[in-house]
């Protein structure tokens, strides 16, 4: 098996050196080149499996070579070496295409794993079977789809940070689920928390654990969340949720890639690849001061926005079939739908997007009577009916009558739900989803 090939650009010579030495000793073949040009014609003549390169180069700069190799050589991975203080253009050579970047002076245990990374990156034809192959698929063939699954391609070949926009229930976390899953730490943590679940009194200690006995309350040690996601990907669902004073901490670690839990002295090296989502709008959140700029800038690297299931209607089909398929491995007989049913949820403008379609068939399926989803199955709300606030607290009243009607028959049939279905005229299986869904329980 032939050894992997890495080129090394820099003006340096004993930079070059460092380098070759570094990476010989990990077992790969360098080539080196003091210059752009020089660089540009290696990559014309000859194979290789990464590029490193100095920022600064005598006749060009290693952004204009990133993007020379996006172009000419897009399976091979690039990463850029950056003096300190120049962060913001390593960021820009990763808006480029870079792979990620290494800071002058060079940290050999850093260099190493972003070597290590990089040359387990899949190549783009093993990115698109993985599609396939997945559990977190993402169903449709429409054009805002094909084209986020090229955006995701594209992403996972790098260690940037990503931020992706969508509304609720879009899919936004399929989406950073594909991207990790794609990329170099595809078989690593991939660690997902809502920044809106977690009390502002608790957000540094679960984000960068605690030791014993730093505070009341705290009886063991805990990780964090950083910690846990250590190697792999740690996706921020609901950035915007994020008090002031926790955006100040949180970008200072992405600066420093570095922790310090609370109680300890001491920071820990991380290496974690930030993700973070939301459906508000950052831009007019930073404008209103609600939001930090400089972390906006650092969360969102790169940007991919995920289409409305209006905005891809035609998936919509597609989406359907899954969906109830899913449901059929688990039920028994099959749950088909009817034509009338499908013409039905094609007409209906889902609000709630993908989230609010899975939880219609759920429950459609719940209720159907011969296995076979009607249009009333579906009960649809009345979007135009009823103000928000009237719809919202008449679906309580009858919710609550519901309830009390279910449990006074539950009551009367000693909880015998086969009777207690047959007394209200529903089917079992329609009376243990209502259970299940009203939550209740025997006093």
């Amino acid at each position: 098996m032939s050894k992997q090939r890495v080129l090394v650009v820099d003006d340096e010579p004993d930079i070059r050196e460092l380098l070759e030495i570094t990476l010989l000793r990990m077992g790969l073949e360098t080539r080196c080149a003091e210059d752009f040009s020089s660089a540009t014609r290696y990559l014309q003549e000859e194979t290789f499996d990464l590029c490193l390169t100095d920022m600064k180069l005598p006749d060009g700069d290693g952004i204009a070579l990133v993007e020379f190799i996006q172009q000419h050589c897009p399976n091979t991975p690039s990463a850029v070496i950056t003096a300190h203080g120049s962060i913001d253009l390593a960021i820009k050579a990763m808006k480029s295409g870079a792979f990620d970047f290494v800071s002058k002076p060079v940290s050999l245990d850093k260099l190493r794993n972003l070597v290590e990374q990089a040359l387990t990156l899949p190549t783009s034809t093993q990115q698109l079977s993985s599609f396939a192959g997945s559990k977190y698929q993402i169903i449709g063939d429409s054009k805002p789809v094909n084209e986020m699954r090229r955006s995701i391609t594209k992403f996972a070949r790098s260690q940037a940070p990503v931020f992706i926009q969508g509304q609720s229930g879009t899919g936004k976390e399929l989406v950073a689920r594909q991207i990790h899953l794609q990329g170099a730490r595809g078989n690593s943590p991939f660690v997902a928390v809502n920044c809106g679940a977690i009390p502002a009194e608790l957000m540094e200690s679960e984000f960068f654990g605690h030791l014993k006995g730093s505070f009341t309350g705290a009886t063991s040690d805990n990780e964090g969340l950083f910690k846990a996601a250590h190697g792999g990907t740690l996706f921020l669902d609901e950035i915007a949720d994020l008090p002031l004073p926790m955006q100040v901490k949180l970008l200072r670690v992405i600066q420093e890639k570095a922790i310090r839990p609370v109680g300890a002295q001491l920071e820990e090296s991380i290496d974690v690849r930030i993700i973070s989502a939301s459906h508000k709008d950052l831009d007019a959140m930073v404008k209103q001061g609600e939001f930090r700029q400089d972390l906006y800038y650092r969360v969102n690297v790169i940007g991919i926005t995920v289409p409305t299931l209006a905005e891809r209607s035609e998936d919509l089909p597609q989406l359907i079939a899954h969906i109830i398929n899913k449901q059929n491995t688990d039920n028994s007989p099959e749950i088909r739908l009817d034509k009338s049913a499908l013409v039905a949820l094609e007409s209906y403008p889902f609000p709630g997007n993908v989230r609010e379609l899975e939880n219609i068939l759920e429950r459609a399926s719940a209720l159907c009577e011969g296995n076979l989803i009607m249009v009333d199955d579906l009960q649809l709300p009345e979007i135009d009916a009823l103000s928000s606030n009237s719809r919202v607290d008449l679906g309580k009243i009858t919710q609550d009558i519901e309830k009390e009607q279910i449990l006074q028959a539950l009551e009367k049939c000693r909880w015998n739900q086969s009777a207690t279905a047959r007394s209200l005229g529903i089917t079992l299986r329609q009376l243990r989803y209502k259970i299940e869904k009203l939550e209740l329980k025997k006093i």
